[in-house]
């Protein structure tokens, strides 16, 4: 079985989770999906403190989620562990890293499943599988007990087939959690380059169904912050995991390939990278000061098959610069003229999360006259 590594007794009644396999749990051995840490890994001695509101609650952990190994990549493919069985069509890639998650909320396996956001982990696995999740604002959720990759991106979100689910997991992670009671009114769109267009239909025609005000807006940091946000996330990556290039046979080529772009990257250019994203996050959240949330698709395409991909950078096109911004982001269906649904991206002020979800609730409730 391919969606968990490790997988738990799942009967009994109550709250389903699933746990993304670089998320600490007590007695259980954290893979981080890569068989190289797998073969040293000793049972975690405690929990992340994560999972705390989870284990007040009772809820019922059903698995340690499968993951795009390292958590180093956005196709959700993973050589030594299997790739996930996207629920919408089997060909498809299940989208990463967090792959696992989104299927097992996606197949009905999980109610709510913990993912992480360092490039688009949770969104962009979200938007291959026609589920919910939310990238939360950076260190808004300790990364204590957690794999890194990018300590500098790194963030936690909760994953479920509904927006409603994803409020669930934020309640599990921030106990009290509720969304905001005033429902946002305006909305920016910005209008990334390269979108297919009936991605881009698809996102116009779920926000007009809303009938909440939408106003076009420009963001000219967008390039810059892509380019800043890759040299932050490679760079980093290289320093976390640097040493596992020592069983470089033991790990996938596509992983081993990108940890080597690390040692190449100068501690100048990070630092010039992080000041970049600085400014950018100063851009956005200017923007946010105008308008209440800022709309664009998840991916700039529908997902593509396993066996007709030959790279997965495309499918961060659209979600790095927001890991670079720090804010949160909710991915979520929109309906399109296809088979597949498209994705929306909704991003939020620092620490908006109950903002986003509020709209995320109100776009999700007509969706449905659009399907």
């Amino acid at each position: 079985m391919t969606t968990f590594i490790t997988r738990f007794d799942t009967n009994g009644t109550g709250i389903r989770l699933a746990v993304k396999d670089l998320i600490d749990m007590e007695g259980v051995p954290t893979t981080a999906g890569c068989r190289v840490v797998a073969d040293a890994a000793e049972p975690a001695t405690r929990d992340a403190p994560l999972l705390a509101g989870a284990r007040a609650a009772g809820v019922r952990i059903v698995g340690k989620a499968n993951l795009h190994e390292l958590a180093f990549g956005a196709s959700g493919v993973n050589h030594h562990f299997g790739t996930p069985v996207n629920p919408l069509d089997p060909a498809l890639v299940p989208g990463g890293s967090s792959s696992g998650s989104a299927v097992a909320v996606g197949s009905g396996d999980a109610d709510v499943a913990f993912g992480s956001d360092t490039g688009g982990s949770v969104r962009i696995p979200s938007a291959c599988c026609g589920t919910a999740g939310l990238k939360t604002t950076h260190g808004r959720v300790s990364l204590e007990g957690v794999w890194p990759l990018a300590l500098s991106l790194d963030t936690i979100g909760p994953m479920a087939a509904d927006v409603d689910g994803v409020i669930l997991g934020m309640q599990l992670l921030e106990p009290g959690f509720e969304p905001a009671a005033t429902l946002p009114s305006v909305i920016g769109r910005f209008r990334p380059d390269g979108v297919d267009p009936a991605v881009d239909e698809a996102v116009d025609r779920l926000l007009a169904a809303s009938e909440l005000e939408v106003l076009e807006i420009e963001l000219p940091g967008w390039a810059a912050a892509q380019a800043a946000g890759g040299t932050v996330l490679i760079a980093e990556a290289w320093q976390a995991d640097r040493r596992l290039l020592d069983r470089r046979d033991g790990l996938g080529a596509d992983v081993a390939e990108r940890l080597e772009l690390g040692k190449h990257i100068s501690s100048d250019a990070v630092d010039a990278a992080l000041e970049s994203c600085a400014a950018w996050r100063a851009e956005l959240e200017e923007a946010l000061s105008r308008v209440e949330l800022v709309a664009l698709p998840t991916l700039i395409r529908f997902p593509p098959r396993i066996d007709a991909m030959d790279d997965d950078i495309h499918l961060s096109t659209l979600t790095v610069p927001i890991n670079a911004s720090g804010l949160p982001a909710l991915a979520m269906p929109a309906p399109a003229t296809g088979a597949l649904p498209a994705s929306i991206q909704l991003v939020g002020p620092h620490n908006g999360e109950e903002r986003v979800l509020a709209a995320g609730r109100v776009l999700e409730a007509v969706a449905g006259s659009l399907s």
